[in-house]
């Protein structure tokens, strides 16, 4: 049995590997570092061989490979069944999921079946102490961070008594380490053993809808809320967003209202970003949306009310209606009068 393993469960699809797994792998190799234990990454799939090196690189120094044509394609009871079998076997302290589609799905079957807990959507994981209101004391565990009561308070949850410690984190809060290509590595090959009932769904047929936009690589974001007021007023923010070479973001409110889809959605319902440069152009600045964009290099906000949330962690802030700002710096980035 490995002592205090950190799992990641590498999320694959059709031999590509989803980012979250490798931004996960960087904060499983600083849990593992503080408890003087070892990365271990379940990887699920056919013929992936090829991402085996890549895990390792961003942290893994086992890597779990079930390697089956069964596996090409996400289904949530072969899956299960294999992480729960792996699980008992091995032993790990903590296993970490992305808050994907697939991992929302497969964590809380994971840990029903293990009979353990787990914490959706964290922001942040760490490893410290915790005494319970008994005096039972416990040390070097989880704590599972995430926002709660609507984000107005940060939960700090903690699962003791059973084990594994099992959360699944969002995408693109962790942030993701530069590759190492000189570590060392071992690879467990995994045979997995599925029955009929494992085997009860079949993949008919599959659509993907592509995403609108990759929030998570801009490098510039213009983002609209609902003070842009229209959907045909929100053809301001593309503009700004189109002379800046910037994609377009938008908050929770602006989506709702049907200005833009929800791909474009930046905040704790939707994708947390880290651009050099964030404009914020009629967004009050609710805890949810910062929560998704507090960490970008330079934020500039454009609001009427002095008073906006958003102006607190604006590095520069322009108090103005943007129906004639956005105008503005359109035309002084175009080198108009």
């Amino acid at each position: 049995m490995a002592e205090k393993e950190v799992w990641v469960v590498a999320e694959q699809e059709e031999g590509a590997l989803n980012s979250v797994s490798l931004e996960l792998l960087g904060k499983a190799r600083e849990l593992a570092d503080t408890l003087g234990a070892q990365v271990g990454a379940v990887l699920l799939g056919h013929d992936c061989d090829e991402l085996v090196d890549r895990l390792a690189h961003h942290g893994a120094d086992r890597i779990y490979y079930a390697n089956h044509e069964n596996l090409n394609q996400y289904r949530t009871l072969p899956y299960t069944r294999i992480i729960s079998d792996l699980v008992r076997e091995h032993q790990p302290q903590i296993v970490i999921f992305g808050a994907t589609y697939v991992g929302r799905d497969l964590a809380p079957r994971a840990a029903s079946d293990l009979r353990t807990g787990l914490t959706a959507d964290c922001t942040d994981l760490q490893i410290g102490d915790y005494t319970d209101p008994a005096g039972q004391e416990y040390k070097n565990i989880l704590y599972q961070i995430r926002p709660a009561f609507g984000g107005n308070v940060i939960a700090n949850i903690v699962n003791p008594e059973h084990l594994p410690q099992m959360a699944t984190v969002r995408e693109g809060v962790m942030k993701m380490h530069k590759p190492d290509t000189s570590r060392a590595y071992s690879v467990i090959p995994v045979q997995p053993v599925l029955t009929d009932a494992e085997e009860i769904v079949k993949i008919i047929e599959r659509h993907r809808v592509p995403r609108e936009v990759d929030l998570r690589k801009a490098s510039i974001i213009v983002a609209g809320g609902a003070g842009v007021g229209s959907k045909e007023n929100f053809e301001l923010i593309r503009e700004l967003a189109d002379v800046l070479g910037a994609s377009v973001g938008a908050s929770r409110a602006a989506v709702d209202g049907g200005f833009i889809g929800k791909d474009h959605q930046v905040g704790q319902t939707g994708t947390t970003v880290r651009p050099r440069l964030y404009i914020a152009c009629g967004i009050s600045g609710a805890v949810q949306h910062r929560a998704g964009m507090q960490e970008a290099s330079k934020i500039i906000a454009i609001n009427s009310d002095p008073e906006a949330p958003i102006f607190k962690i604006a590095h520069y802030g322009i108090v103005g209606d943007l129906n004639q700002v956005v105008p503005m710096m359109i035309r002084a980035y175009r080198g108009e009068n």
